[in-house]
């Protein structure tokens, strides 16, 4: 009876082991503010997808290792906001400022906006629904950064779609959580890692890849912006 209430020694010692690996982004989330501080802006985004492929996975181990009962000290949610904050927001913010996309005006008085507005964003209850999609845009400043890094469209352009996607976190629409959500979670799961390949690609070109990497990031970019108009909302509960 009291191995069922109280964890064994193993099962902590994996919950705890999940929530460093979760930590761990955050010297992910360092490395890659550093090199975006020095204008080493692929080796930034090399760091800032290792982030993204813990932020991935931990959830995931999260909840094979139960660790809301086998290590109950730390708030697993409460110590994923902060990395997030800090490789989705923080980190791409930095990197827009030390960038040439913009002048530097624009950049830093976009990225008070875009801070302020992700931290309210971040903070905020409704940001999932019940089925496990985002409200508004999901401020996944990492992905828009290097989007606007790869494609470099004007820079009048890169200020309209920052604005706009700061907006749209407090706007009535949905994004797609990739690896979540149910509905057509099989060709979601294969875009993600068709991404993930192009990214990488993009990585190692330096941030200027060939123009079929280039298309290939484009159309599974708007794969994913058109998920939503294949949701099918859950029961409402009464």
């Amino acid at each position: 009876m009291s191995s069922e209430i109280e964890p064994s020694r193993a099962r902590r010692g994996a919950a705890y082991s999940v929530h460093v690996l979760t930590a761990s982004g955050g010297a992910a989330a360092l490395i890659a503010l550093n090199a975006a501080y020095e204008r080493r802006f692929a080796l930034s985004f090399a760091w800032l997808g290792l982030g993204l492929f813990i932020d991935g996975v931990d959830g995931l181990l999260a909840r094979a290792a139960r660790v809301a009962e086998a290590a109950p000290a730390i708030d697993g949610a409460t110590l994923d906001l902060v990395i997030d904050f800090l490789t989705y927001v923080l980190v791409p913010v930095v990197a827009l400022a030390r960038s040439d996309l913009m002048p530097q005006a624009a950049s830093f008085w976009l990225g008070l906006i875009v801070v302020v507005a992700s931290a309210l964003y971040f903070a905020d209850k409704r940001m999932k629904t019940a089925d496990h999609w985002f409200r508004g845009f999901p401020a996944v400043w990492n992905v828009f950064a290097f989007y606007l890094f790869v494609l470099r469209p004007p820079w009048a352009v890169d200020v309209a779609l920052t604005l706009a996607a700061t907006a749209m976190m407090f706007a009535p629409a949905l994004f797609v959580h990739p690896l979540r959500v149910a509905r057509l979670r099989a060709p979601t799961l294969a875009a993600t890692v068709v991404w993930a390949a192009l990214a990488l690609e993009a990585v190692v070109e330096d941030l200027s890849p060939p123009t079929w990497t280039k298309i290939g990031l484009v159309a599974i970019a708007v794969y994913f912006l058109a998920l939503p108009l294949a949701r099918r909302p859950p029961p409402t509960q009464h």
